[in-house]
């Protein structure tokens, strides 16, 4: 005995076909556009720096990036820019002493800035870069965003002692 259809028969047309893969690739592509959500590491976390972006910036291996707290290193990377002075040693600074290399990750008041980058003091012992950077006068310290006031008195003595000594950005009479 036959079954018996309600309704006219369904065929299947090449734009119905067309239409679901559409509809499939569109949501395969929201899939895997959907940026990258940080790891949320503890306070303290021991992590892994996979290589140095620039001087300012770490690529961990779990794919976390850092962005160093109250720091600002010339800029090596900035699309449309040409790479500014003493970018490449601030650069040069940070491989040398953090990457391949595993360090510890402080946090403050904010986690994350505005490109999603994980916000942190990092420390190779009791060796700290954010500090040494400036310092070294490869980087200025930032004051002007909201992070430790007894950071910000470091990051400003450190920046002192580098200006004293003309070393670095500050070696240049502009």
């Amino acid at each position: 005995m036959r079954r018996r259809r309600f309704g006219p028969p369904r065929r299947v047309t090449a734009t119905r076909l067309a239409a679901v893969l559409l509809l499939a690739l569109l949501a395969l592509w929201r899939y895997f556009d959907e940026p990258a959500r940080p790891v949320l590491h503890a306070q303290g976390a021991q992590v892994l720096v996979q290589r140095v972006v620039d001087g300012d910036t770490l690529l961990l291996a779990d794919h976390t990036r850092v962005r160093l707290i109250g720091v600002d290193t010339p800029e090596t990377k900035r699309p449309n820019t040409p790479v500014e002075p003493f970018g490449p040693e601030a650069s040069e600074f940070t491989r040398e002493h953090v990457e391949g290399r595993i360090v510890r990750l402080e946090f403050d008041k904010e986690r994350h800035d505005k490109y999603e980058r994980v916000l942190a003091y990092v420390y190779l012992g009791d060796w700290f870069l954010n500090e040494e950077l400036i310092r070294a006068g490869l980087g200025r310290a930032i004051t002007s965003h909201p992070y430790s006031e007894s950071m910000k008195r470091r990051f400003r003595a450190a920046q002192h002692q580098a200006q004293r000594e003309h070393l670095g950005i500050w070696s240049r009479p502009d």
